[in-house]
């Protein structure tokens, strides 16, 4: 009970001073700060230890997609606060109808994946190239939900697809221990550790439609590799 009064308290104050800081802010870079504080404080208030490895590989001068295995809801909170580069969720438009939510995720900038009906996935697909093209990095589960057992589940080719449409770097990061933390069939928050492994990006640059599945297989396969380590 302690432990989601923490997070209430936590997520009530920054959003709050989001809300405040909004017309300021069009370009979401203030709500994204908050985000980062907010991911930060519910892993202390929680006792989750965070090890990032692969930090080598994180480089903000340029764009590029971060794809990300999803064990726990602790990811988001894990990757907010550790992964120290500009970023924004590439997320699927249902959670962009949530209130509240849904807006702080659009103040942010965060980017809205319509998959409902084929013209619509196509045009929330150019409209995320063109940002990514701008020069904003994302971050992308393409499992699309949370693993039961922490392994490692299939993988959905849009993340790989927008990278090839943008031409900018997959970079394969693989997140460990999590699940463990809050499993998918529970709501009871445990203390523990998570690991953060970056793997060295994968450039698309001359790649076409026909790469696309060769270049999920390699991303995975080193997401796979990094898990492996990390047991």
């Amino acid at each position: 009970m302690f432990v989601w009064t923490c997070i209430v308290i936590v997520t009530v104050i920054l959003g709050a001073m989001a809300f405040i800081t909004f017309p300021f802010d069009r370009r979401g870079h203030v709500i994204h700060r908050y985000a980062r504080w907010w991911g930060w404080l519910i892993l202390k208030a929680n006792g989750v230890r965070v090890k990032v490895q692969g930090t080598e590989y994180l480089d903000d001068r340029r764009p590029c997609i971060y794809v990300c295995n999803h064990q726990g809801s602790f990811d988001i909170f894990s990757l907010l606060a550790y992964l120290r580069v500009p970023f924004r969720w590439l997320a699927k438009a249902e959670l962009f109808k949530i209130p509240i939510l849904g807006w702080a995720m659009r103040t942010a900038g965060y980017i809205s994946l319509d998959r409902s009906a084929k013209k619509k996935a196509y045009q929330s697909m150019e409209l995320a190239a063109r940002k990514i093209k701008e020069g904003t990095s994302v971050v992308i589960f393409p499992e699309g939900s949370r693993s039961l057992d922490g392994a490692l589940q299939l993988f959905m080719n849009g993340g790989f697809t927008l990278a090839i449409k943008a031409g900018v770097p997959v970079c394969p990061v693989a997140i460990a221990g999590s699940w463990q933390i809050m499993p998918r069939t529970t709501l009871r928050i445990k203390k523990g550790n998570i690991g953060i492994i970056i793997s060295e990006p994968i450039e698309t640059k001359g790649l076409t439609m026909q790469d696309r599945r060769p270049l999920m297989q390699q991303a995975e396969d080193r997401i796979r590799k990094a898990l492996s380590h990390a047991v």
